[in-house]
């Protein structure tokens, strides 16, 4: 059995982040105590849908944008 604390360093809104390496979006998402809410997430200047979220892997050095959609009126 082999355990790996091997990590990637993304940065994120901004601000340095170390993540487990093979992390997706959605583990990103649910880490940060966002899963079920209105957001957008874009990795290196592309958005990804919310239904890829968990098929898209991090890779060391991506840039990620997390937004909250905010209703207004």
């Amino acid at each position: 059995m082999s355990t790996s604390n091997e990590s990637i360093k993304l940065t994120l809104n901004g601000d340095p982040r170390s993540l487990a390496a093979g992390a997706t979006a959605a583990d990103l998402v649910e880490e940060l105590g966002l899963s079920g809410r209105r957001i957008a997430v874009e990795i290196n200047e592309e958005i990804v849908p919310k239904s890829q979220l968990a098929d898209t892997r991090l890779a060391d050095g991506d840039h990620i944008e997390v937004v909250h959609a905010i209703g207004g009126g």
